[in-house]
C-alpha cells in the first residue's frame, strides 16, 4: 500500500523558463509527485511554447486556473526583440507578422486579468537573515527624467456613462479612424497619455551628454516588454541616438551604458548602488518617484529592516499601463477620445509619437480595496495607500472606494484596519526608510511591480519573498517573484549541468502555500501537516546556515554559513522535512 498522502483536487502547474524551470522540475518531483498522490494539470508557459501556440497556451492556463482554483506559476521569459528574432529563426514555419500579442508579451498581466486577481507580496519569515543595508549616504547617483509629456500631462477623467470608450484618429485624409475601443461603466477611470518623440530624442541627447560631461555610467530604465508601443518606442529612439552619437565616446572614456526593465533596475540600483551613476527614467511619473527616493537615500540612508514588508498590487481589471492600448502614431494628426458618443478630449500627435490609453474597472478597484482591508485585519497590519489625488481624477476614484468599503465594513460590525493615504512617492519612501511598522502597502499595478522588487531586493533576495494572487471568486495562484536567472542558466548549460546554482526558496514556499490551500479546502489534515512542515523545513534549513550563494554573508552568523548549490539546498530541505 502506498504511504503517499492522497489529495482529491488537482493542482495547476504553470511551467516557465531557464534556471527557474530546472529548479521547478526538481522541486515538483521531490516535494509533490513523490510524497503525494495528487493530480497535476501541467501547462507549458515557456516563451517558446507561447510562441508555437500563438498565445493559446496562456488562455489554456487561465481556463485551468478558473476551473480548478489553485495553481503554482513558475517564472517565465518575456522575449525582447533580439530573442523573438532568434525564436522565429529557429521556427521558420511561424509567420512573425501574424502573432497574437499573447504569443510574445508577458503572460502575467493576461493571467491576472483573466482570473481577476490581485497580488500580495511578502517576505518569507526567515529567522536569521540580516541583510547589511547598502551605504547610501552621500552616494553620487543622480536621477534624470523628462519634464513634460506622459502621465504627468495626461487627460484623465471618470466615465460619466456606461458604454464604450473609443480612441479615434484623424490624419491627412480627414476621415476619423477608430484605433481602439473598450467597454467602461459609469465611474470607471480612464486616461490618455502621449509623448512627443522629438522631446524624447532631445531628452536622450541631454541624458547622454550629461553622463559624458559628469563622467558617469548611464542607466536607462523603461518597461518596454509590457508597454512595447509606448516605452518600447521610447527605448528604440533613445538607443538609436546612443549607438549613432554616443557609444564610441562612452567607450573612449571607459564609461558604460546599461538598459534594464525599470522594476529590475530599480531593485538593483537601490539594493546594490554603484559609486557614481546617472539613472535615466524617461517616464516622468515613475521618474519623479525614484528621484525623490534617491534624494532621501543620499541624505538619510537605508535603515536596517526590522519587520517583514507586505505589498498589495492592484492588478485585476487590467488596470493602468499593463492593460493599456499602446502604439505609436502612424502619421501626423489628431487623437480624440469619445465616451458613449461624446467627445471628451482631443490632442495633436506627430508620426511616431507613442500613445497610451488606459482605464480601470471601479468594481475591480472595490474588490481589491476590500481584499486589502481583509488581509490587513487578519494579520493586524496598518495600511498605507499611495494615490496621486491632487491632480489625478484617475486616482480619486480609489479614495472614494476606500471610504465606501470602510463604511460597508463598519455596517457589518467589522472594524477596518487603521490606514493612511499618501502620495506614491511618499509611500515608497516610507516603505524603504521607515520599515519597522507592521504595514501593508497597497499600490497600483506598475508602481506595485517596481516597489515590490525594490523591497524584495532589500530583503536579501527576490528568492526570499512570496507572491500570492487572489481573485474575488476564490482562485489562488502562488508564484515566485524572481525571474528566470538567465545568467545562472548560461553557466548551467556551459557546464553541462554540473554547475547548478539557484535559490529555490520562493518556489518551494509557493508550492507549500498552494498545497496548504488545497488542504484547507478539502479539510485534508495530513496535507495541512505536510505543507506546514515543508515551510518549516525550508525556514529551518536557512536557520541552520545552509544557504545558496546569493545569501552568503546575509545571515546573523556568517561564520557558520554553509554555501551549497541548488541540489544541495533541496536535499537539505528534504532531510529536515523527513
Amino acid at each position: 500500500m502506498s504511504n503517499r498522502i492522497k489529495v482529491t483536487a488537482p493542482l495547476v502547474i504553470l511551467h516557465g523558463d531557464e534556471m527557474a524551470q530546472v529548479a521547478f522540475e526538481r522541486i515538483l518531483e521531490k516535494f509533490v509527485s513523490s510524497p503525494l498522490d495528487i493530480g497535476l494539470v501541467e501547462i507549458d508557459l515557456s516563451a517558446e511554447h507561447r510562441l508555437l501556440t500563438n498565445g493559446q497556451v496562456v488562455i489554456d492556463a487561465i481556463e485551468a486556473l478558473k476551473r480548478y482554483g489553485v495553481g503554482v506559476k513558475n517564472a517565465g521569459m518575456t522575449v525582447n526583440r533580439t530573442q523573438l528574432g532568434e525564436l522565429l529563426a529557429k521556427h521558420p514555419e511561424l509567420d512573425g507578422t501574424r502573432l497574437h500579442p499573447l504569443a510574445t508579451k508577458s503572460p502575467n498581466g493576461a493571467i491576472r486579468k483573466g482570473i481577476g486577481g490581485n497580488i500580495t507580496r511578502e517576505d518569507i519569515q526567515f529567522r536569521n537573515l540580516q541583510v547589511r543595508t547598502p551605504d547610501w549616504v552621500g552616494r553620487d547617483i543622480e536621477v534624470d527624467t523628462m519634464e513634460r509629456g506622459g502621465i504627468k500631462d495626461s487627460f484623465n477623467a471618470l466615465s460619466t456613462a456606461t458604454g464604450v470608450i473609443k480612441l479615434m484618429f484623424v490624419g491627412a485624409s480627414g476621415d476619423p479612424v477608430e484605433l481602439h475601443r473598450r467597454e467602461v461603466n459609469k465611474g470607471d477611470p480612464w486616461l490618455l497619455a502621449t509623448n512627443d518623440l522629438d522631446d524624447v530624442k532631445a531628452w536622450a541627447h541631454h541624458f547622454f551628454q550629461r553622463a559624458l560631461d559628469e563622467q558617469r555610467d548611464a542607466y536607462l530604465g523603461l518597461k518596454d516588454t509590457v508597454i512595447a508601443g509606448y516605452d518600447g518606442v521610447m527605448r528604440a529612439a533613445i538607443e538609436r541616438i546612443f549607438d549613432a552619437d554616443y557609444r564610441r565616446r562612452f567607450e573612449a572614456l571607459g564609461l558604460e551604458y546599461h538598459y534594464e526593465l525599470i522594476d529590475a533596475q530599480a531593485a538593483r540600483l537601490v539594493a546594490t548602488p554603484p559609486e557614481r551613476a546617472l539613472w535615466g527614467v524617461p517616464d516622468n511619473n515613475t521618474g519623479r518617484k525614484l528621484y525623490k527616493l534617491v534624494d532621501q537615500l543620499k541624505r538619510h540612508g537605508i535603515p536596517s529592516r526590522k519587520a517583514h514588508v507586505s505589498l498589495s498590487r492592484m492588478s485585476a481589471g487590467g488596470g493602468d499601463q499593463y492593460g493599456s492600448y499602446n502604439m505609436p502614431a502612424e502619421e501626423d494628426g489628431i487623437l480624440k477620445v469619445v465616451v458613449d458618443g461624446d467627445e471628451k478630449h482631443a490632442r495633436r500627435v506627430k508620426k511616431g509619437d507613442p500613445i497610451l490609453l488606459m482605464s480601470n474597472d471601479r468594481q475591480a478597484i472595490k474588490d481589491w480595496v476590500g481584499q486589502v482591508f481583509r488581509d490587513a485585519s487578519r494579520k493586524e497590519k496598518e495600511v498605507y495607500f499611495g494615490l496621486k489625488r491632487e491632480y489625478m481624477e484617475y486616482d480619486e476614484v480609489f479614495s472614494t472606494v476606500i471610504t465606501e468599503v470602510r463604511l460597508e465594513l463598519a455596517q457589518a460590525d467589522t472594524p477596518p484596519p487603521s490606514f493612511m493615504i499618501m502620495r506614491p512617492s511618499s509611500q515608497l519612501i516610507k516603505m524603504i526608510t521607515d520599515p519597522p511598522r507592521n504595514a501593508l502597502y497597497p499600490a497600483q499595478n506598475l508602481d506595485g511591480d517596481i516597489f515590490s522588487d525594490i523591497s524584495a531586493a532589500l530583503g536579501g533576495s527576490l528568492a526570499t519573498a512570496s507572491s500570492i494572487i487572489e481573485s474575488q471568486s476564490g482562485t489562488m495562484l502562488f508564484e515566485a517573484p524572481h525571474g528566470t536567472a538567465h545568467d545562472l542558466y548560461l553557466t548551467y548549460l556551459e557546464s553541462d549541468g554540473k554547475e547548478a546554482h539557484f535559490n529555490s526558496s520562493a518556489l518551494i514556499y509557493a508550492v507549500a502555500n498552494a498545497l496548504e490551500t488545497l488542504a484547507e479546502r478539502e479539510s485534508n489534515d495530513a496535507l495541512i501537516d505536510y505543507s506546514q512542515r515543508l515551510k518549516a523545513a525550508l525556514i529551518d534549513t536557512v536557520a541552520d546556515g545552509i544557504i545558496t550563494g546569493d545569501l552568503k554573508g546575509k545571515t546573523t552568523d556568517p561564520d557558520a554559513e554553509q554555501v551549497v548549490d541548488m541540489q544541495g539546498f533541496l536535499d537539505a530541505v528534504a532531510q529536515r522535512l523527513g
